[in-house]
């Protein structure tokens, strides 16, 4: 699945929902979509708030699935970079102002399985995130 549009606060929500549309697919729990849900919400955010700080610009949400249950999101933005981010992801760390808590990749990384940022500064941001999704068998609920 890929998804252009553009970089306004309305459509995290699409984003969210879309993502966790497709992931049905796979039969998660609640738990599972409202952990992929929160960790895309962060990715679409961060790009709202941090790529296109001044202006809007266009997002793309990725999704795939494999056989053994591993959904793939990405999240790309072709904004204003990130210069460091290894220091981006250190907890409590924003460049967003004093109302941002500075815990998006924190709380991407508590949410999926792994999560790989990919930026170069004035070229844009891709935010991969990876979840194996729990297969549930006969009798479990």
């Amino acid at each position: 699945m890929s998804l252009e549009f553009p970089s306004k606060s309305a459509n995290e929500g699409f984003a969210r929902t879309a993502a966790a549309c497709f992931a049905a697919q796979l039969d998660p729990t609640l738990e599972e979509l409202e952990d992929l849900k929160t960790a895309v919400s962060e990715a679409v955010t961060n790009c709202i708030v941090h790529a296109y700080p001044k202006s809007i610009g266009k997002i793309r949400l990725k999704a795939r699935l494999s056989e053994n249950g591993m959904l793939e999101i990405a999240v790309k933005d072709w904004g204003v970079g990130i210069p460091n981010v290894e220091q981006a992801m250190v907890p409590l760390y924003t460049t967003g102002g004093e109302e941002r808590s500075g815990m998006g990749f924190t709380i991407m990384e508590s949410f999926m399985d792994t999560l790989k940022v990919r930026s170069s500064s004035g070229r844009g941001t891709t935010v991969t995130m990876r979840k194996k999704i729990k297969q549930r068998g006969d009798g479990e609920q």
